[in-house]
């Protein structure tokens, strides 16, 4: 796939999808600290209208787009009263129309869930230059995205932090990792509030236990994900298409310090890492000045107040969620899809508190046996798929009166 390089010239042009999540937040301070360089042009938000309308007074985007008609209507009204000219849609299709439009030159996808996939695939389809936060759209049409760049002749920057140390670790201008000379990728892992742990403790994990990240601040999807370890295991799955990698070539690697966001291990066996503080701004930064590097505020490492950087191997009695990520990766076809989505249902229920923290891995092996490994060919497929898995789940959950005993 391409990883393009920035245009010369005006401001480009940015759609931030998913602009009131985390990485939204993030990737908007970066543009507002750059404002001759980036223009946000395109906003997106599901139904948080007041953080969009107080985003669209700060960022006079041309386009804000919301998830249905009534939000629409209310963002609207409320624009319309500030003297505000942004225009307002709604829907999945607008969305996706915004991503492959002419408003925006570059596209942040950082959308949670499934639900960023078809937009990210028409940024994709119509060149743009992707900035990829929404690992889930490449763990359920991985293939399809691999084509759609091809064919659109787009570039692919990945703005999640281990794969952003990836991309940084690889030698510019390479299409492949084994193009490289690169022999396999260290994924590290902070290894979540509960990597010391004890597994008879297991049963006992609160949502208030898995929302303490001992390092990042992120969303309650991705923090619990990052407490089962899912996140790593769809990471896997996100780096075999986005470096053209097999299952065996990535190695997931505890790092509790979080200082080495990942590793490339090369044939002649050096390692070449990529280290900072943990700060989201840096990879997005990089990621929209690409190939530049450009001074940020972000706080400077200092390895002597550090000290130990220690690594280890993932228990996988505790984390099962990363082997049932492998397996799913092997299987291929439909089987991602349906391990993603009954990822997102579990999570979901867990921090509703329907089910055990325990239950999550077991809900997802569950999901997946059921949906089997069938070929997919198409954007369709996935979405089949993708809401074939959420109806048997959510009937489980459901015939199990929204308890643990799910089973």
């Amino acid at each position: 796939m391409g990883w393009g390089q920035r245009r010369s010239g005006s401001a480009d042009l940015c759609a931030v999808l998913g602009a009131t999540g985390s990485i939204g937040a993030s990737t908007l301070d970066v543009i507002a600290r750059h404002p001759q360089r980036f223009h946000a042009s395109v906003l997106s938000a599901h139904r948080n209208v007041d953080t969009l309308f107080a985003l669209c007074q700060r960022f006079k985007p041309d386009l804000a787009v919301v998830a249905d008609a009534a939000a629409e209507e209310t963002l609207r009204a409320r624009l319309a009263s500030a003297g505000l000219a942004t225009r307002v849609a709604s829907g999945n299709g607008s969305l996706i129309e915004a991503a492959g439009g002419d408003l925006c030159d570059t596209v942040v996808a950082a959308i949670v869930g499934a639900a960023g996939l078809e937009s990210t695939l028409a940024a994709a389809r119509a060149g743009k230059r992707l900035l990829l936060a929404n690992k889930e759209s490449v763990v359920m049409g991985g293939a399809l995205l691999v084509e759609a760049l091809r064919q659109g002749g787009g570039a692919l920057i990945p703005i999640d932090s281990e794969h952003n140390a990836i991309f940084q670790c690889l030698p510019f201008g390479r299409e492949t990792l084994a193009a490289s000379g690169a022999r396999r990728i260290l994924l590290t892992a902070s290894g979540g509030p509960f990597r010391e742990w004890a597994p008879s403790k297991f049963d006992s994990i609160t949502v208030e236990d898995a929302l303490k990240h001992p390092t990042w601040k992120m969303g309650a999807k991705i923090t619990i994900d990052s407490a089962t370890l899912m996140n790593k295991g769809l990471e896997i799955i996100e780096a075999r298409w986005l470096f053209d990698v097999s299952p065996d070539q990535v190695q997931v690697i505890v790092h509790p310090q979080s200082i080495v966001h990942s590793m490339v291990e090369y044939v002649d066996g050096c390692v070449i890492a990529q280290l900072g503080v943990a700060d989201m701004g840096i990879p997005i930064l990089y990621a929209l000045t690409y190939p530049e590097r450009r001074p940020t505020p972000a706080a400077r490492l200092d390895l002597t107040r550090v000290g130990a950087l220690t690594f280890f191997e993932p228990d996988p009695v505790k984390f099962p969620c990363l082997r049932l990520a492998r397996e799913a990766l092997m299987a291929g076809g439909a089987a991602p899809i349906a391990l993603n989505a009954a990822n997102e249902l579990a999570n979901a229920a867990f921090l509703d508190r329907r089910i055990r923290f325990v239950d999550i891995p077991q809900l997802i092996e569950r999901a997946v046996e059921a949906e089997g490994a069938g070929a997919i060919t198409s954007i369709e497929d996935c979405i089949e798929i993708d809401a074939r898995t959420r109806r048997r789940v959510d009937d489980w959950l459901g015939r199990a009166g929204g308890v643990s005993q799910w089973k």
